[in-house]
């Protein structure tokens, strides 16, 4: 079958596409997957420049989506032929999350998908969406399930409450979907006006240019009447909590997501404590928010938003079109 694997030094330049075993028949319990997609993730980014070591010869990429070739003993969630994602962490199958960090998860402490064939636990995958292709599968792995434990899981969402998404990556975009099919209002935020209206036609309902608006927390708070968001998905990091938290409501809550915009600097817990804001750190999320969300998306109908596609061999071209962040939603890479 084919493959990427890192090299070291590990840069996007010594990525192979190489050839590697058939990986057999599943034993009891396993399932045997061709992938036929995976989507970029900045986590997979990390990985593939070095940022995150792994050991050489490493196959990267969290994400995957194929159908299934065979079954183990056992296994009676999933049959031949069945449309199945992979799930970020596969040990977390439900309830808190556990201790050992990324060491299991696919594509950093483990191989990843990108590759045409793997053999895993039944538990490491889902079901996909119904109607979904497998490009648009692959999609729900880290993007998605982030932004449904952020909203859903952690924050209770409910219809009515106000929900502001920051840029136009997965994880905003895959928050906004969510937001508008349990009723929300959306403040969406970018630097981009011509992004910003595409975050309009997918039913934003105040953009923000936080370039042109650079305190861009007081011009949410206007946008609520003075009463504040209800939820903000963080993507940004210490280098926009300042702005979320003075958009927030008193009582709010923040999902604390990403580190787009530094790694560390000042966070006033003050003003945390004053507003007795509801701050909670996540990566992604357990195999039970991604069946719960799955079977939301059942009933709702919406498809996530796709931007370009990449073949596996090119799997350095499509990090690179990541890095220009110039892309709207999701990049995919057929398998």
């Amino acid at each position: 079958m084919k493959a990427i694997q890192t090299a070291h030094p590990t840069s996007l330049d010594t990525l192979r596409y190489t050839d590697l075993a058939d990986p057999g028949a599943p034993g009891a319990g396993e399932i045997k997957v061709r992938l036929r997609a995976s989507s970029l993730n900045y986590h997979d980014y990390l990985v593939v420049v070095g940022a995150i070591p792994t050991p050489e010869g490493r196959i990267p990429m969290s994400d995957g989506a194929g159908e299934v070739l065979a079954v183990g003993e056992g296994v009676k969630e999933f049959a031949v032929g069945d449309l199945v994602v992979s799930t970020f962490f596969p040990a977390w199958l439900d309830g808190d999350a556990p201790d050992g960090g990324f060491a299991g998860v696919p594509g950093d402490g483990a191989d990843g998908y990108a590759r045409e064939q793997v053999i895993a636990a039944a538990t490491s995958f889902t079901r996909a969406p119904k109607g979904w292709s497998a490009a648009e599968a692959a999609t729900i792995t880290c993007a998605g399930v982030t932004a449904w434990r952020g909203l859903v899981g952690d924050g209770a969402l409910k219809g009515g409450e106000t929900v502001l998404v920051q840029g136009t990556g997965g994880v905003s975009i895959y928050g906004l979907q969510i937001a508008k099919a349990f009723g929300c209002t959306v403040i969406a935020t970018s630097s981009s006006d011509e992004k910003l209206e595409r975050l309009k036609a997918l039913g934003a309902d105040h953009l923000i240019n936080y370039k042109s608006e650079p305190e861009w927390g007081k011009a949410a708070l206007k946008l609520t009447g003075g009463r504040g968001v209800d939820h903000i998905l963080e993507i940004g990091g210490s280098g926009t909590m300042p702005e979320s938290i003075t958009a927030a409501r008193n009582g709010g809550h923040i999902a604390l997501i990403g580190v787009l915009a530094g790694y560390a600097g000042p966070v006033s817990t003050v003003a945390i404590m004053g507003k007795q804001l509801k701050v909670i750190g996540l990566t992604v999320g357990s195999r039970r928010h991604q069946q719960d969300m799955i079977r939301a998306i059942d009933v709702a109908g919406y498809k996530p938003v796709l931007d370009k596609h990449f073949p596996l061999q090119d799997l350095a071209g499509a990090f690179k079109h990541q890095a220009s962040n110039t892309h709207f939603g999701k990049i995919v890479v057929d398998i």
